[in-house]
């Protein structure tokens, strides 16, 4: 059964990867046509590239850390603001931005997390000493 659902999920990995390589593909011939790119185009294009690392990182590791969903969603929401733009009611804008700042910040205490700078060490590390 654990073989099962191993094999279930690096066959999503392989689709997951694939449809994205696909979008990346439709979205320079995009850019090609309209011939312009802009800011939630490049956004767009980071979203893929972080997609495809997180796949590479489960694909390596068999989980993912936090960290890269959390990068995820930070540009997933920048680029909804700069796609609402002037039609969006600033109340909105300051929802998205706090939502994007307590993300940020969940990034930082993880990262401090397994910092030496401030002291803290993970229960592996103790028990080793």
């Amino acid at each position: 059964m654990k073989d099962l659902i191993k094999n279930l999920q690096l066959g999503l990995l392989i689709i997951i990867l694939i449809s994205t390589i696909i979008a990346v593909l439709m979205e320079i011939i995009n850019m090609y046509l309209s011939k312009s790119v802009t800011l939630a185009d490049l956004l767009l294009m980071f979203l893929y590239l972080e997609v495809m690392a997180m796949v590479r990182v489960f694909w390596e590791e068999q989980s993912i850390r936090i960290t890269l969903p959390l990068l995820i969603a930070i540009t997933a929401l920048s680029r909804f603001i700069i796609l609402q733009g002037k039609e969006m009611d600033p109340t909105a804008l300051v929802y998205e931005s706090v939502a994007i700042l307590l993300i940020a910040i969940a990034i930082v205490v993880m990262r401090l997390r397994h910092s030496k700078k401030l002291g803290i060490e993970t229960k592996g590390k103790k028990n080793q000493l």
